[in-house]
């Protein structure tokens, strides 16, 4: 029987995760003492708990959770930790890849430059790859409610920044009533930039986000795409183009994009042949790791340890790594799976 305990220990891709979605509790209470603001508890658990979104009713009321945390990352020492400390406990999750993607423009409200930013998340992130063995790459986002001239900004920012480790680029925040195609210059130039692009859609809005974020975005990779099975020549497009879907079961469940569990779609994708796999999207506001969201789909979705593996795999397949590293890394990661009864 498939336990917990061995999805454990099976190595993993991570590639949709939040900077500012994923503090511990103890350091947001350090960071907020340095700087001198209040929390809603002084005790871990107390906060750790408040986090949680357990009370949103839609999408836009899950994302009010992360005002609180970008206040606390607007030094670069606070970004620089916050990073260092997702790489510790990806290792301990048994992440042996890791995207962190994070809108550097929300760290710039106390003087900080897009360039300050993104080079304290990247020591940050070369500090854990260092002591943990965890490779890593940086997704910057855009947001949907921008202006799209802050959007080619941010773009153009993404692709100078590439020796620093930026690989994507990425669109997010309160998506219904804000299409992607309003900010497709700036999708443009990181297409030209040869950065990946990965588009958070199909979550509040219907597939006819998705479709935009693929013609019009050029998205390699669609975030969440809850939607998508409405349109059933789109879920085709996707399927024959293998454009990976990074599904994330616990967040969808608290924006309500599903209703229950049994209702996703990673499911009905996965039997359809779609490239799919499993991710967070936040550890602090979804209190989840990677092998919580595995070991639902496997309690609740009926996935077996093979169908697992191949999701795991996945993940890999279409990480924003050069394809001789990417393949260096499948190797290593099949050989461990294949080790682990």
């Amino acid at each position: 029987m498939l336990t917990r305990e061995t999805l454990a220990r099976l190595p993993k891709a991570e590639l949709h995760t939040h900077l500012d979605g994923c503090l511990r509790a103890e350091t947001m209470l350090d960071l907020a003492a340095r700087a001198g603001l209040a929390l809603p508890s002084d005790d871990p658990a107390e906060l750790r708990a408040h986090m949680l979104v357990d009370d949103a009713r839609n999408l836009e009321e899950y994302l009010q959770r992360f005002d609180l945390t970008i206040q606390l990352l607007q030094t670069a020492e606070a970004i620089e930790r916050v990073a260092y400390e997702m790489v510790e406990d990806a290792a301990a999750d048994q992440v042996r890849y890791l995207e962190v993607r994070y809108c550097p423009r929300l760290s710039c409200r106390a003087g900080l430059g897009l360039d300050q930013v993104v080079a304290a998340e990247r020591r940050g992130l070369a500090r854990g790859e260092a002591e943990f063995g965890v490779r890593t790459g940086i997704i910057n986002c855009s947001l949907r409610h921008y202006e799209p001239a802050i959007s080619v900004e941010i773009a153009e920012h993404s692709v100078r920044c590439r020796p620093l480790g930026v690989v994507g680029f990425d669109l997010a925040g309160g998506e219904a009533g804000r299409p992607p195609e309003h900010h497709a210059a700036a999708f443009d130039l990181a297409l030209r930039g040869l950065l990946g692009i990965t588009v958070h859609a199909g979550e509040a809005a219907g597939p006819e986000s998705i479709a935009a974020a693929l013609q019009r975005c050029h998205a390699n990779r669609i975030g969440h795409g809850t939607r998508l099975h409405e349109d059933p020549a789109l879920q085709a497009f996707v399927r024959d183009r293998r454009v990976l879907i990074e599904s994330n079961i616990t967040s969808n469940l608290q924006t309500h994009a599903v209703a229950r569990t049994a209702l996703h779609p990673v499911r009905r994708y996965f039997d359809a042949g779609l490239n799919v796999t499993l991710c967070t999207d936040s550890w602090l506001m979804s209190g989840v790791t990677l092998t919580d969201e595995y070991w639902l789909a496997h309690t609740e979705l009926g996935f077996t340890r093979e169908e697992i593996d191949r999701m795991i795999l996945n993940a890999f397949e279409s990480a924003f790594l050069p394809w001789p590293d990417r393949q260096e890394l499948l190797g290593r990661v099949r050989a461990e799976l294949e080790a682990i009864p």
